[in-house]
């Protein structure tokens, strides 16, 4: 603009023309810094235009985070699964949610074969339980042991009904049961059940010979009680590591 014009200018052009002046600066400075994300969400049809990047900016959602989680959700084919709408995902994330972990574990469980949605994966995750390791350990089953060494009990103590006290120590394999992660009660309780299980079989004996002789006569007993029943886990198989007299 010739500077004799601006000089022309009246004070509602001038407050005008200051105004778009800010907008266009506020708009160049908003696309240098969402300009390198965008481009990824555009290369991977993530689907994250740069307007909603903006708005989750305002929502206090780091937007980063929410267009990796639909990259890889993209490049997993999630997205023609299951309905993973943006702000599903913005909404665990103002819940305190890992979306990033819920995504990686919805992949785990897809390459895994293992039913699992988005609303269970992300209750799971906003119950406080870690979903990627429940989903690791419904594929791999994990060995706890019972009585738990880090308790500061190395041995459960039984007596047998001829008098003889005996010190046993199992281990026990358990696989997670995804849906009934929310809600179902933890390893602890799977740990005190055989526990007590173990001391209940022992103490039926008539003779601490024939538990020694033959431990997985316990296994096969405390396995026949049901004891992860509303719980988290289904016990896959109890081993008897040690048995020995008190």
């Amino acid at each position: 603009m010739p500077f004799p014009l601006v000089l022309a200018l009246t004070p509602t052009q001038w407050y005008l023309m200051i105004f778009f002046m800010i907008v266009l600066l506020v708009v160049g400075v908003v696309c240098i810094q969402f300009a390198s994300l965008w481009l990824q969400s555009l290369a991977t049809r993530a689907g994250i235009g740069l307007w909603t990047m903006v708005l989750m900016r305002l929502k206090r959602v780091n937007p980063s985070v929410i267009v990796r989680s639909r990259m890889m959700a993209v490049q997993a084919g999630l997205l023609e699964k299951y309905s993973l709408p943006t702000r599903a995902m913005e909404s665990h994330v103002l819940a305190g949610g890992d979306v990033q972990k819920v995504i990686k574990a919805l992949i785990a469980a897809d390459k895994a074969s293992i039913e699992l949605d988005w609303n269970t994966a992300q209750a799971i995750d906003l119950a406080g339980r870690d979903i990627l390791e429940a989903v690791a350990t419904s594929v791999n089953p994990k060995v706890i042991d019972c009585p738990d060494p880090t308790k500061g009990k190395q041995f459960l103590d039984a007596v047998c009904k001829n008098g003889i006290q005996l010190l046993a120590k199992a281990r026990v394999t358990v696989r997670t049961k995804l849906e009934r992660l929310v809600g179902g009660a933890t390893e602890d309780t799977i740990v005190a059940r055989v526990g007590q299980g173990i001391v209940k079989a022992i103490g039926s004996a008539h003779d601490h010979k024939e538990v020694l002789a033959n431990p997985g006569l316990i296994s096969e007993e405390v396995l026949k009680s049901g004891l992860d029943a509303q719980t988290a886990f289904e016990i896959v198989s109890i081993d008897i590591a040690n048995l020995e007299p008190g």
